[in-house]
C-alpha cells in the first residue's frame, strides 16, 4: 500500500510540475504571441479602436478608416478597390490582412508592435492617436491605363521608374473588390471570400510579383548582354539559318514562322535582336555556355528575392550545371526552365534604361505622422546585397542595349508601342507553353523616364508579344509620360 501511494505522489508530483512548467511558459515565454494572435478578441477589438492611416495615390485615400460607432470602431474604405486592389490588399475581421494593409501595419497603426494595451503613448492618454498616412509611388493616370488597356484579358503590367525605382503602375487582372472581405459583417466576407478563393481564374493572385511564366524573347535581353559583357558587338555577325542544329539532340530550334531572319548568309547581333531572330540566340547561348548565361541572369536579380515592399517570387534560372547545351539553347530563347515574373523583367528593362544599373522597386514614396511631419522617405534606388554590386551591365552595354531597344520598337517586332515624339525600346515576346495557349510579353522603356513589363497569358490564334503585350505597355507609358495615346 505505501508503495502504491509513493506511486501516486510521485504521479501527482510530476503533473503538479508539469502545470507549473507550463503555465510559467504561457506567462512569460509565449505571453506576447497569445496576446498578439490574430484569432485573439481583444486584440481585434483594440486594433479596430485605431484609426487606420490612409494610403494615398496622388491626392487621393485609395484606403481609408471611416468610424462606425460600433464595437469594432473603424471601418476600412477602398475607394478604387479593383483598381488597386492587389497593392492595398485588404483588413479584414476575419481574413486578417494582405497587401500593403499587412506589409505596412506598424506604419498604418502608428505603433511599433501589435501589443497596443503596452504602448506607452495609450497609457498617457494617446489611445485616439490616428496612425500614419503612406504616400505611395504609383502614378494614377498609369494605373488606370493599365486598367483600361488590360480590358478583360488575364495579365500584368509593372511600370518603374528606371532611375528612382518607384514603382509607378502596378495592376493584375482579373482583380477583386477588397471592400466586401473588409466587412464588419461575417457572413458578408465569407460570402465573397468562397467564391474569389474557387475562381479558376485566380482574382487574388497578384500576377505582377506572386506567379512567374516562362519569358519568351524578352530573355533574349539576358543573353545580349552576357554576350555584349564578354566582348561582342551589336555587329557581330552570325549565320543566318532556317533552323538551328542544337548539339547532343535532334530536337532542332527553328525561327518563328519557320523563315529566314535576314537574306539566308549572315545577320547581326542587333538585327537579330530587332526580328527576335531563334537560332541565332539559341547559338550564341550555346557559345557563351550556360555559366555566363546564369551569372548574367543573376546579375539581374534571377535567383533572388526582389528587395520590395510586398513578397516576389524568385524568378528562375536553373544552376548552369543542370543546363546541358539542349537545356541552355531552349533557355536563350526564354523557354525550357526560365520564368520571370513582370516585376523582374520591368527590372531588367528599367535596368538597361538607366545605364546598368540594377534597380530596386519600391511603391512607398513617404510615411508621415497625423501632424504631417514625413518620418522616412523612401527606400534606396540600387538594389545591393551579397554577390550584387548595384551594376547589373557596364553603362557602355547598357547604351549598345538600349540603341538595340530603340530599333525593335522603330522598325522590328515591337513597333506597337510607337509614341509620337519619344524615343522608345522595348522586347517583345511570345512563349510557347506545354499544352496550353502561349505566354506574350513586352518589356522596355520610354524617354529613360519609365520602364514597363506587360505579361499577358493565354494568347489566341497567332498572337504574339508585338500584337498584344506592346500597346498595352504604350498606352501605359504614354500616360506617364503624358503623351497622346
Amino acid at each position: 500500500m505505501n508503495r502504491q501511494l509513493k506511486r501516486v505522489g510521485v504521479v501527482v508530483l510530476l503533473l503538479f510540475g508539469a502545470l507549473f512548467v507550463n503555465l510559467n511558459v504561457i506567462s512569460l515565454l509565449l505571453a506576447d504571441d497569445l496576446a498578439t494572435h490574430p484569432a485573439n478578441r481583444r486584440l481585434i477589438v483594440r486594433e479596430y479602436a485605431i484609426e487606420r492611416g490612409p494610403l494615398i495615390v496622388g491626392e487621393e485615400a485609395i484606403a481609408r478608416s471611416e468610424e462606425t460607432g460600433g464595437e469594432l470602431r473603424f471601418l476600412r474604405s477602398y475607394s478604387e478597390g479593383p483598381r488597386y486592389a492587389h497593392l492595398t490588399g485588404y483588413y479584414s475581421v476575419t481574413l486578417q490582412r494582405s497587401g500593403l494593409e499587412d506589409a505596412l501595419n506598424a506604419d498604418l497603426t502608428g505603433r511599433p508592435t501589435e501589443v497596443v494595451a503596452q504602448n506607452l503613448g495609450e497609457l498617457i492618454g494617446a489611445r485616439d492617436r490616428p496612425g500614419n498616412a503612406v504616400q505611395l509611388t504609383i502614378d494614377p493616370a498609369a494605373q488606370a491605363a493599365a486598367e483600361r488597356a488590360l480590358g478583360e484579358r488575364i495579365g500584368a503590367v509593372v511600370a518603374i521608374d528606371p532611375v528612382t525605382g518607384a514603382v509607378l503602375a502596378s495592376y493584375s487582372n482579373p482583380t477583386f473588390d477588397p471592400n466586401p472581405l473588409s466587412s464588419h459583417d461575417r457572413q458578408e466576407i465569407t460570402d465573397t471570400w468562397l467564391p474569389l478563393r474557387d475562381d479558376p481564374t485566380q482574382p487574388l493572385l497578384d500576377r505582377t510579383r506572386q506567379e512567374r511564366y516562362p519569358p519568351g524573347s524578352v530573355f533574349k535581353l539576358v543573353v545580349a548582354a552576357a554576350a555584349l559583357e564578354r566582348g561582342l558587338q551589336p555587329d557581330s555577325s552570325f549565320p543566318d539559318e532556317l533552323v538551328y542544329d542544337v548539339p547532343q539532340t535532334t530536337s532542332d530550334i527553328g525561327n518563328y514562322g519557320g523563315g529566314l531572319c535576314a537574306d539566308g548568309d549572315t545577320i547581326s547581333l542587333a538585327d537579330a535582336m530587332r526580328v527576335s531572330c531563334n537560332t541565332v540566340f539559341a547559338r550564341l547561348g550555346v557559345e557563351l555556355g550556360a555559366d555566363a548565361l546564369v551569372e548574367q541572369a543573376e546579375r539581374f536579380g534571377f535567383n533572388r528575392a526582389i528587395p520590395y515592399e510586398l513578397d516576389v517570387v524568385p524568378s528562375l534560372i536553373p544552376d548552369a550545371d543542370d543546363l546541358d547545351p539542349p537545356a541552355t539553347a531552349q533557355s536563350s530563347i526564354g523557354q525550357r526552365d526560365v520564368a520571370a515574373t513582370p516585376m523582374q523583367l520591368a527590372v531588367v528593362a528599367a535596368s538597361i534604361a538607366n545605364g546598368g544599373q540594377l534597380v530596386r522597386p519600391h511603391v512607398v514614396a513617404a510615411v508621415l505622422d497625423p501632424s504631417g511631419r514625413r518620418l522616412r522617405g523612401p527606400a534606396s534606388a540600387a538594389w545591393t546585397g551579397p554577390g550584387l554590386n548595384g551594376a547589373a551591365i557596364a553603362p557602355r552595354t547598357a547604351d549598345q542595349l538600349r540603341d538595340m531597344m530603340l530599333a525593335v520598337v522603330d522598325a522590328g517586332t515591337g513597333t506597337r508601342a510607337q509614341i509620337d515624339g519619344v524615343e522608345v525600346g522595348g522586347k517583345t515576346g511570345t512563349a510557347e507553353v506545354p499544352d496550353g495557349p502561349p505566354v506574350t510579353w513586352f518589356a522596355g522603356f520610354a524617354d529613360q523616364r519609365v520602364a514597363v513589363a506587360v505579361v499577358v497569358p493565354g494568347a489566341v490564334d497567332d498572337e504574339t508579344g508585338g500584337g498584344v503585350a506592346a500597346p498595352i505597355a504604350r498606352e501605359v507609358m504614354a500616360a506617364v509620360l503624358g503623351a497622346g495615346s
